[in-house]
């Protein structure tokens, strides 16, 4: 299957793409992972976005296109793949179903990952990462550490990132919804929006996504 995954920041598209890829047998191919990729192989795709970067601006749609291009040819992708962080507008939307038509593909649907926005908010803004590790991670509801403000494994400090903050967290958001968020109207208009609630144990979650594009599959 060939699947774009959507929703707003604190929705789990991270933890989920990597659980679905894996039980569809599809690569996850998310646009930090190919930014990464590229810097660190020192491609010229890779060097030009650096440079972009490095400079404070952002990285052109068409470097992003021409990365996921790149990687989407790979052969581990010949049957598919689950598209995470990208497309992020609907240029950017534009531009793959063009990538696609070229190579003869179509998307088969885009999960749209459903949460109410206070729940983001909630989510985002209780988490606590350790200062010695920051693979710690602690949320102040859904699992506070045996002391508050200390970590439970290392016993270093939990702290609240700077983008955690419930004012940027809300910025982001504002940002989802102007940029982002149109293309699920995009797709709804090629009848490929398959939405699910993201609320539940992270195992219900996926159990969910995959009944539902199981549904979307067969109804084509």
């Amino acid at each position: 299957m060939r699947i774009v995954l959507v929703g707003p920041p604190g929705a789990g598209k991270g933890t989920q793409a990597v659980r679905l890829a894996e039980k569809l047998g599809i690569p996850h191919i998310s646009t930090g992972d190919l930014f990464r990729a590229n810097i660190s192989r020192q491609t010229e795709l890779g060097k030009l976005a650096k440079s972009y970067m490095d400079a404070g601006n952002l990285v052109p749609d068409e470097v992003t296109i021409a990365m996921a291009k790149d990687r989407m040819e790979q052969p581990d992708a010949e049957n598919g793949f689950l598209l995470d962080g990208f497309p992020r507008n609907v240029s950017q939307a534009e531009a793959l179903d063009e990538l696609l038509r070229d190579e003869h593909m179509t998307l088969d649907a885009v999960l749209d990952l459903e949460v109410p926005e206070e729940e983001v908010v909630k989510r985002i803004a209780g988490r606590r990462i350790c200062r010695n590790d920051s693979s710690h991670v602690f949320h102040v509801t859904y699992s506070k550490p045996e002391q508050e403000g200390v970590c439970d494994v290392c016993g270093g400090e939990l702290y609240q990132r700077d983008d955690d903050s419930e004012d940027t967290v809300r910025k982001r958001l504002e940002v989802y919804h102007t940029q982002t968020e149109p293309i699920i109207d995009y797709y709804k208009a090629q009848e490929l929006v398959v939405t699910i609630s993201s609320l539940g144990p992270v195992d219900e979650i996926t159990q969910r996504a995959l009944e539902a594009l199981k549904r979307e599959k067969a109804g084509k």
